[in-house]
């Protein structure tokens, strides 16, 4: 089975090639990202990370994330994702993107170019195994504190994001829930 390629990107998200994910993240090179977030009234379905994954294995973390493919927009890629991973479909709306670098302990680095998705939605789930340990719905307050009390069991880009996609909501609020 051929590597999966990640899009490198400069820092205003323009394209400027491709290499192989894990050639990508052993350089810690910017590539283009996307996190999605679904929510069903004040709870947040996060992801246990399958215990096989490269990096992060076994920690908890937003619905999905990955990279786009080529010739894939962050949309496409993202409802690819989230069907592959959660097996499920929801309405995804663009949020917000940053850009964040963290090494881990395996010696990779994740410098993405990451874009926010948010959606609401109580669809059924089907987790794929290989992707995904377990799922939960957390209420958005407990999950805020237990972060900032336990970060250890929360991917770092998780850490890094769901402040923002709650600033985020919170600016919003009357706009998404219509």
């Amino acid at each position: 089975m051929q590597e999966e390629k990640v899009i490198l990107v400069d820092e205003q998200d323009n394209a400027i090639g491709e290499m192989g994910k894990m050639e990508a993240h052993v350089k810690g090179l910017l590539h283009r990202a996307f996190s999605v977030f679904i929510f069903n009234k004040n709870k947040l379905l996060i992801q246990r990370r399958a215990f096989e994954k490269y990096h992060s294995p076994g920690m908890w973390a937003n619905t999905c994330c990955s990279h786009p493919r080529k010739g894939e927009s962050v949309m496409e890629a993202a409802n690819r994702r989230l069907m592959e991973e959660m097996g499920m479909k929801c309405n995804l709306r663009p949020a917000f993107s940053f850009i964040y670098k963290a090494g881990f302990e395996n010696g990779l680095t994740e410098h993405e170019f990451d874009h926010v998705l948010i959606g609401f939605c109580s669809d059924r789930i089907e987790i794929n195994p290989d992707e995904v340990a377990e799922y939960s719905w957390v209420d958005i307050d407990f999950l805020k504190k237990d972060m900032e009390e336990n970060p250890d069991k929360y991917t770092i880009w998780f850490r890094i994001a769901y402040p923002k996609v709650l600033d985020y909501l919170r600016e919003h609020k009357k706009e998404l829930f219509q």
